[in-house]
């Protein structure tokens, strides 16, 4: 008896004969047989799986870009695997390793280099950028950075007056960072001010604590610290603290992604909202076209919104202005 003959009574298809059909599923009964999925995929080359590469899971905007993305994947009976790359020399490898077990990846930020990514598109496998910019005609799901940094900016210059604001942050770490950056650089030109070179750090509270430490420690004060996201702008004004500095009296914080914390903070924490589970699920549902074999597939863009707070200098301490920003 052929395996197409048992797989063909299993599926319930046609041309099999009676008799046969009563031999093989007496056969399942008494061997109590179950196919197996992972042959079943490695058969048919469908995995019922995708992959997400993340540089780690640490933070609240990792885990609500997972809770978006994994909401489609749940919605459809697929499974998820996720791979934190956490930096490793390795991570190329890594991920290599993940697509044979997945129908189609999902790579966020700047875990794997352009050439990994273009050399999984001529491979045929199904890849959705999330974070940074397309790569050849892989597409990318992005929030607004730019247009949402230059509001930002714009609002601490022109509606308080600032005029020695610092960027904390490192843009060479993330592409979103690095767009923040260049709108934080732009509104200074376009105000006729030249932007400071932006304190390096990484993106945890501890990173952001430590940067604004060493800029508020300058003989010439910055007035206002833009910080590339809340968890640093966080730290910042725990260290504005630290330096018996108040927020907003001595010195502005504004943050980025307004995480739930944000709007709790003593100083009411000024920062962009974006949409992150929104990201991750647009990102899963471009992915799964992909893997359905669509060719119409293309990067998306979502809008993002100022959110006035009373970090910045403002005298609300609510939500008390939300603004979209629009591209330009």
């Amino acid at each position: 008896m052929s395996i197409a003959t048992v797989s063909r009574v299993q599926r319930g298809l046609h041309g099999v004969t009676p008799a046969t059909r009563e031999l093989v599923l007496d056969a399942i009964e008494n061997l109590r047989y179950r196919p197996s999925s992972l042959a079943r995929g490695l058969a048919s080359r469908h995995h019922g799986a995708t992959g997400i590469v993340f540089p780690d899971l640490s933070g609240p905007y990792y885990a609500d870009v997972i809770l978006g993305y994994e909401g489609e994947v749940v919605a459809r009976g697929e499974s998820l695997l996720i791979l934190g790359t956490h930096e490793r020399e390795e991570s190329s490898e890594l991920v290599l390793d993940l697509v044979g077990r997945v129908d189609g990846l999902l790579v966020m930020a700047r875990t794997v280099p352009d050439d990994v990514v273009r050399a999984l598109g001529r491979d045929g496998v199904p890849v959705v950028l999330l974070g940074r910019p397309p790569v050849g005609r892989i597409p990318a799901v992005r929030e607004r950075s730019f247009e949402s940094a230059v509001h930002l900016t714009e609002h601490l210059l022109h509606g308080h007056g600032h005029r020695r604001l610092v960027f904390i942050g490192d843009p060479s770490l993330s592409p979103d960072v690095a767009e923040r950056w260049r709108g934080f650089a732009d509104a200074h030109r376009r105000a006729g001010l030249e932007a400071p070179a932006p304190v390096l750090c990484r993106f945890r509270e501890a990173d952001g604590h430590d940067a604004a430490l060493r800029a508020l420690s300058e003989p010439a004060r910055p007035s206002g610290l833009v910080c590339g996201n809340d968890e640093m702008a966080i730290g910042a004004c725990g260290a504005a603290e630290r330096l018996g500095l108040r927020v907003p009296a001595d010195v502005a914080v504004t943050g980025w992604d307004d995480i739930p914390l944000a709007r709790f903070l003593p100083s009411h924490l000024t920062t962009v909202r974006q949409p992150t589970r929104e990201l991750g699920a647009t990102a899963a549902r471009l992915l799964f076209d992909l893997i359905g074999g669509s060719s119409l597939a293309e990067s998306e863009s979502l809008p993002t919104e100022l959110v006035v707070r009373a970090s910045c200098g403002c005298t609300r301490n609510d939500d008390s202005r939300h603004q979209e920003v629009a591209p330009t």
